[in-house]
This record gives structure tokens, C-alpha cells and sequence, in this order.
């Protein structure tokens, strides 16, 4: 049997005022999920173990049968999995956003989606400027990228309380800079990157056209190397994973799939579904399972995007479940 799992992440959803008191996935034309809730099997499960952050971290590794209780140890190491970052005993991985700052007000979390070209000069540039033999950033994709404490546990900094960017927008700064013993050595790092950043000719270019620059890093997320065992060794089945986002292919990779890289795929809007159903479709050839992760309809809502967060769940309806028709189960 071949398996197919789609997770079209934070297609969930409140009604809405706009949309009759409906949710955004009861506005959206769907006739491929209504086909599979019509004559699939239904079944509930929660996702997010009490007390635990209801994230995609969190989330993604109950769907793939792993207990976020056990396992979980923060979002950065997932990231720094599929960065190629080798986290050793007592490391400390930290998500890094490049975000946008005005005065104390956090804008953007995502800099208006910088580009990734443009994002790794300025993480480059914050790294030279900041890193040391102790603390290193490295670029990843569009506003997401990571850094490493090498034996950021001596410090507890794994313990910190920092609050995700996306769940601040618009909020002031100072109240929601990291918590707890060392949050100074955060802090610090982050008030001197506004100095950095500021500095950068692609900031001035990108407020010239009238683009949110990235003029500040917020850390995040953080967490040490986590022990997981293989998929295969869990369930006996082989699989891969299909995904634009760090988190994702990170934890492919700690689990033993394999991450499939597709041409098109960005995590955004313009993202290409139909290459992510045609990849999935080639890999059922020598896999039991595929996982296909779509970021579309979640950055739709932290954007508060409701059109956008429509049309990414019709585009996952029509251009994936309607390319997967008659493949896997």
C-alpha cells in the first residue's frame, strides 16, 4: 500500500465576520477534500500534547507518529538539520527572523518576505559583525534563518522565554524581548543588529521602493540537538518529504527521509503545487509514503491575508489533491 499525507499547514481556522461565520476552509471551493471527508475514513486526533505550544513544529512531528512530549526540543535544531548545522552536546539553536523594526513597534515579522538572495547578505553581514568563536548565523530561506550557541546550555539559555515574531505583529519590542537567566546575551545581539542592519545598502534600497527592510533579527525557537529514532526503524516503512520550508525537510532528515527538493517550491503564495504533486507521484515509486508539507495557507494568516488564505486552500484542493487522484491512499 502507498501513502500519500498532505498537510497543508494552518489551513485550520475561526469564523469569520466577513465570510458569514465561516471558517476560511468552508468559504473555499473544494470539491477534492469534500470527495475524500465524503467517501474517506474520518477520524480526529490531537495534535498538540497539553501544555505544549500549539506550533507547526509541534504539530508536524505528532503527524509524522512521534510524541512532541519525547522528542521535542525546540524548532531551531529542526532547522539547523536541513542547514547542514551540526549541533554538538550543550549547543543552543535559535530560529533568527529577519524582521522589521520602527522605533519599539515590530512591523514585520518576515521583512515583507525578503527574498533569500538579499536575506543572506544581511545575515552575513550580522554574522561578521557579531558572531565570535562562540556564536555563528547562518542564512536560510527568505526572512528564515538560524544561529548556533555552541554550549549555550552553560548559560540556560535553552530555558529562555522568547516569543515567536509572527504572534507580535505590531506589538512593542521592549515587552517582548527574550525572559529569563541570560536573556542578555539575546538582547544584546539583537538591539546590535538594528545597528547592523540599518547600515545596509539593500535596507536602503528596499525602503527606497517603498519595501519593508530587514533591520533587526529576533531570536527564537530555540532549542537543543534532539534524539529521535528513524521512521523505519519505528514503523518499518520507507518515505520522503516534499516541503519548502527548513523546519519541515529538518525533520525529514532526523528521521530518516528522504528530503526532495522541488524547482518552483518557495513557501509562499507563488509556490508551485503542481510540482510538489508531480515530485510526490515519482517518489511512490520506490516509497511507501510521501509527505507533502504546503506553507501557503499558514503564511496567509499570519499575514491576515483572508483572500490569500482562500486561494491557498482551493490551490491545494485543485492543483495537488487533483494531480494525486488515483495515487497512493
Amino acid at each position: 500500500m502507498k501513502y500519500i499525507v498532505i498537510v497543508p499547514d494552518g489551513m485550520a481556522d475561526y469564523p469569520i465576520k466577513e465570510l458569514g461565520e465561516r471558517t476560511p476552509l468552508e468559504a473555499a471551493r473544494t470539491p477534492n477534500f469534500d470527495l475524500i471527508a465524503k467517501e474517506g475514513i474520518l477520524g480526529r486526533v490531537k495534535t498538540i500534547p497539553a501544555k505544549m505550544n500549539p506550533a507547526s513544529d509541534v504539530a508536524n512531528i505528532s503527524i509524522l507518529g512521534y510524541d512532541p512530549a519525547l522528542y521535542y526540543t525546540g524548532r531551531g535544531p529542526l532547522e539547523a538539520a536541513n542547514l547542514g548545522v551540526d549541533l554538538q552536546e550543550g549547543d543552543v539553536a535559535f530560529r533568527c527572523n529577519l524582521i522589521t523594526a520602527s522605533e519599539d513597534t515590530l512591523v514585520d515579522y518576515s521583512s515583507g518576505h525578503i527574498r533569500s538572495k538579499e536575506a543572506g547578505i544581511l545575515i552575513n553581514a550580522v554574522d561578521k559583525a557579531l558572531g565570535s568563536d562562540r556564536i555563528k548565523f547562518y542564512p536560510g530561506v527568505s526572512y528564515r534563518h538560524l544561529m548556533l550557541v555552541k554550549r549555550g546550555v552553560d548559560d540556560g539559555l535553552e530555558k529562555l522565554e522568547c516569543k515567536p515574531p509572527h504572534d507580535i505583529a505590531g506589538q512593542s519590542i521592549s515587552k517582548n524581548l527574550p525572559r529569563g537567566k541570560g536573556a542578555e546575551i539575546l538582547i544584546n545581539l539583537m538591539l546590535e543588529s538594528r545597528k547592523v542592519l540599518s547600515a545596509q545598502e539593500i535596507n536602503h534600497v528596499r525602503v527606497d521602493l517603498k519595501e519593508n527592510p530587514g533591520n533587526m533579527i529576533w531570536l527564537w525557537g530555540q532549542g537543543k540537538k534532539p534524539s529521535m529514532p528513524s521512521f523505519f526503524d519505528k514503523y518499518g516503512l520507507r518515505g520522503s518529504v516534499i516541503s519548502a520550508v527548513d523546519l519541515i525537510k529538518g525533520l525529514g532528515k532526523i528521521i530518516g527521509l528522504e528530503v526532495i527538493n522541488v524547482p518552483g517550491a518557495t513557501g509562499y503564495y507563488d509556490t508551485d503545487y503542481e510540482a510538489k504533486a508531480r515530485a510526490a507521484i515519482k517518489a511512490l515509486e520506490d516509497k511507501d509514503f510521501v509527505f507533502v508539507h504546503i506553507e501557503a495557507p499558514d503564511e496567509a494568516g499570519h499575514n491576515g491575508d483572508l483572500r490569500e488564505k482562500i486561494t491557498a486552500i482551493e490551490r491545494c484542493d485543485q492543483l495537488v489533491l487533483q494531480h494525486l487522484k488515483g495515487h497512493g491512499r
